[in-house]
């Protein structure tokens, strides 16, 4: 019957709206240091089953296939993708990337999940304690902390971790602290919490914590960040693709309304 129709078409275009509101995210984050693009998964909803194949259809034959109607489509969830973002050069000192896996461990409020965030974003910076905190709105202070002196000279961050500079009336480098990072099994199962940070789920399990350059976690590159791997030419394409589909299910939806008013005038007869 045609109701069905107008009740699948329907599900199509919410999915179709929820994918777009998706699509309209990473776009808008095209410019997000360290940003992960999501991407929206969908999924048939259930089937009326008219006629089951294999069953007998007469003169000792059996049907071989089935007659079976959907009932629509829905988002079955966000994926996202954790593809290397591209490199940026900024020349700044606390400005550090990520080369392969991992992610910076930060110190955020207890009631955003365990207490520690994770994120890809590298843009750090120094509060007034001295301590490397995360330049977003809320300044989270990097896991473990380091301090740098205040008369510290030719701050250095090595590949693997490092933190060291000169301090005066010294000819060594002094060193000042190490970061670690971490990474996940399943990092798609990470919750975003906004500000550029992640929290860890029962999906993404525990984070395994190690030094940048060993046990598969990635290095550092100091000096440079790691750009939003959102690709435009890919997101319009989808963007496109989403609006095509929107305008297909609400045609489905007219001819559904005239097969029924229809039907609706033939009764009348």
């Amino acid at each position: 019957m045609s109701y069905i129709a107008l009740n699948t078409a329907a599900t199509g275009m919410s999915a179709s709206a929820l994918s777009l509101d998706v699509t309209a995210n990473n776009i808008a984050n095209a410019n997000t240091s360290g940003f992960k693009s999501s991407r929206a998964n969908f999924e048939d909803l259930f089937y009326q089953e008219l006629a089951q194949p294999g069953l007998p259809a007469g003169n000792a034959v059996q049907r071989p296939t089935g007659l079976y109607v959907g009932l629509g489509t829905q988002i079955s969830g966000t994926q996202l993708n954790f593809s290397q973002g591209p490199a940026e050069s900024t020349g700044r000192t606390l400005d550090i990337m990520i080369e392969g896996d991992g992610f910076f461990q930060l110190v955020i409020p207890p009631d955003l999940g365990t207490g520690i965030g994770f994120t890809r974003a590298g843009n750090f910076t120094l509060n007034s304690e001295g301590s490397i905190v995360l330049a977003n709105s809320p300044g989270y202070r990097l896991e473990p902390e380091i301090q740098i002196p205040p008369d510290a000279q030719e701050v250095s961050i090595s590949q693997d971790g490092i933190v060291s500079g000169t301090l005066p009336g010294q000819t060594e480098p002094a060193e000042f602290g190490q970061i670690t990072l971490a990474r996940f099994v399943n990092p798609s199962g990470l919750k975003t919490v906004g500000n550029n940070v992640y929290i860890q789920t029962a999906a993404s399990g525990e984070p395994l914590e190690g030094q940048p350059t060993l046990e598969g976690i990635g290095g550092l590159r100091q000096g440079f960040l790691e750009a939003s791997n959102v690709d435009p030419v890919t997101e319009l394409v989808t963007l496109i693709k989403t609006q095509r589909t929107f305008e297909m299910n609400s045609q489905v939806i007219q001819a559904a309304n005239e097969t029924l008013q229809n039907v609706s005038n033939i009764r009348t007869f």
